[in-house]
């Protein structure tokens, strides 16, 4: 029989315990900066492609998605017209419902939530709609320990979205990423998604998948895993415009207790229309 422990910290319930050496189901991972819905964009204005979001992440059915730069109405709308899924954010400037969410949905079939919760990117990091060093808006990460009921594996899944412009602020936004997850590394198992905001030749990069050089535990890029070999297009922001050249700034990351069977970048469009400026990126993974 498993033992679980729950250890608490002002950020995560970490979920420490003997895991079963079972095979498991593979997790169909999505990240997906929808672009927020009262933004000026004319022709690629939100009621023009939300639809196409809708049809984009049903297609992709994801077991796991992370959302980034969604407001209320929506959210809404994304949990009307995808019934079979569990929705989990709060906007960034409150802590409740105003500003940006990061949210996380997860499908009600595959996973029971056994904890919850958010934090914000800054020095108070639990005070809602705290901001600090450089950057230039509230920034949170939101977070949920599922457990897998194909296989009663319990982990986290998180979702985080860095400053656009404080270089200093998405650094450090990742050291707290680390300092929350360092005292149980190895032992949490650990899925986030992103918008960072940087590329794999920052600091904040190095940060989160290397740590210090102590570090007992790294955390694996999806993408890269699949695609070692870098190439000139692989940007995941396309300003509606499907431009590919350039670097990633959306991943999908994961702990050494997982492995990645499949990393995508996807550019779905349809009659010219992206749903998106970013282009939602997938990986499927399992446990080990």
């Amino acid at each position: 029989m498993k033992r679980i422990n729950y250890i608490l910290t002002t950020t995560f319930v970490i979920i420490v315990g003997i895991l079963p050496a079972t095979a498991s189901e593979p997790l169909n991972v999505m990240s997906f900066n929808i672009r927020y819905g009262s933004a000026k964009d004319g022709n690629n204005k939100w009621e023009n492609r939300k639809d196409l979001v809708l049809d984009t992440i049903k297609d992709a059915d994801p077991d796991l998605l992370g959302l980034q730069e969604v407001l209320g109405f929506q959210a809404d709308f994304l949990k009307k017209n995808l019934p079979g899924y569990a929705f989990h954010g709060v906007g960034r400037e409150d802590g409740k419902e105003k500003g940006e969410y990061v949210p996380l949905m997860y499908k009600t079939t595959r996973f029971a939530l056994e904890r919850s919760g958010h934090f914000w990117f800054s020095k108070t990091p639990d005070d809602a709609g705290s901001k600090s060093w450089d950057s230039s808006l509230p920034r949170m990460l939101s977070w949920v320990a599922l457990r897998d009921l194909k296989n009663e594996e319990i982990f986290i899944f998180a979702n985080a979205h860095f400053d656009h412009r404080g270089k200093v602020a998405r650094l450090e936004s990742a050291k707290l990423m680390r300092k929350q997850w360092e005292p149980y590394e190895g032992d949490v198992p650990l899925i986030i998604t992103g918008d960072f905001n940087t590329t794999e030749d920052g600091e904040p990069y190095a940060t989160l998948v290397n740590g210090p050089e102590d570090a007992s535990a790294k955390l694996v890029d999806s993408y890269r895993f699949i695609h070692p070999k870098r190439k000139p297009d692989e940007a995941s922001f396309g300003g509606f415009k499907g431009l590919r050249k350039g670097s990633r700034i959306d991943w999908i990351l994961h702990s050494e207790k997982f492995t990645t069977h499949n990393a995508t970048i996807n550019y779905t469009h349809k009659n010219g229309r992206y749903p998106s400026d970013h282009y939602p990126i997938e990986a499927l993974l399992r446990f080990r």
